[in-house]
């Protein structure tokens, strides 16, 4: 797990404990501690495993929306909140200040047992821009692993000992995977890997970024839509860890919209950024596509 030894992102409200980023660490480590204790000590009982799960999932998501929420109604109460799990206001059209959080980001994958789930929280700060990400972290409990964009990690060394590894979605995954998968091939043979690549199919956002900021994998593809809180605290720690974080097109990334949807995504090691740009340049420009 990330030691966050000295964390940036100062608090401009002025009142809370601590930096805003070692805030954001705090409250995902501890909503992540909060939910692997909820899911242990969940009540069975003798219904279909499926009934049980989807109770799991709706209790564990409320109950850790709860926990972040008076938190940080606690330490930031000037701050605009948007959450998968809260009624969005309209508080945060005119804030400086937005907190984007995922309770529980990989629902499913908690529900199974799985570990690929994760805890979202980020903060979007008002600029001259526009607005911008201050602050990312995801939390992905189960493998023991915590991402802050504030203290990133060294990126492993590429791994050329296998194939090429792209992340998608399980249930999402893009139409053009096999084509963009076989055109990174020679890429991949030209940096010394064997001429082969491999799709790997993972629940939550933030554990698919976390793959590739661990090594498993290269590159995580999305080409259809979903929320602001889905995508917010993994970009910002993929950015921050120097990997390429953007739309597919090339252009960035930006939040605090309404509705507070993002329409694609990719996350890319710097080696092979370049060559994915290209490829899926010419996916676009397919007749079609």
């Amino acid at each position: 797990m990330n030691d966050i030894n000295d964390p940036s992102g100062t608090n401009r409200t002025g009142g809370a404990v601590g930096t805003d980023a070692a805030l954001a660490a705090d409250l995902a480590s501890r909503a992540g501690v909060l939910l692997q204790a909820f899911r242990r000590e969940f009540p069975a009982g003798t219904d279909d495993p499926r009934l049980v799960a989807k109770r799991l999932r709706d209790a564990a998501d409320a109950e850790s929306q709860a926990f972040l929420a008076a938190e940080l109604a606690r330490q930031r109460p000037d701050d605009a909140i948007l959450s998968e799990e809260a009624e969005d206001s309209t508080a945060r059209d005119g804030a400086d200040r937005v907190w984007i959080i995922d309770p529980l980001d990989g629902t499913w994958e908690y529900g199974m047992g799985r570990s690929d789930w994760a805890v979202h929280v980020a903060l979007w700060q008002r600029d001259a821009t526009g607005g911008r990400l201050q602050v990312g972290v995801v939390a992905v409990p189960d493998d023991g692993l915590l991402f802050t964009s504030a203290a990133p990690q060294p990126l492993p060394a590429l791994d050329l000992s296998r194939p090429l590894r792209i992340v998608a979605s399980r249930s999402r995954p893009p139409a053009t995977l096999p084509a963009i998968v076989a055109a990174l091939e020679s890429r991949w043979q030209e940096l010394g890997g064997p001429p082969a690549g491999e799709v790997l199919s993972v629940g939550s956002v933030g554990a698919k970024v976390s793959r590739v900021l661990t090594g498993g994998a290269d590159i995580y593809l999305h080409d259809s839509g979903f929320y602001e809180w889905d995508v917010a605290a993994p970009l910002a720690a993929a950015q921050a860890a120097g990997l390429s974080a953007t739309h597919l097109d090339g252009s960035r990334v930006t939040f605090n919209h309404r509705p507070p949807w993002v329409t694609n995504l990719a996350v890319c090691r710097p080696e092979l950024s370049q060559a994915l740009a290209g490829v899926l340049a010419a996916e676009a420009s397919r007749p079609g596509t």
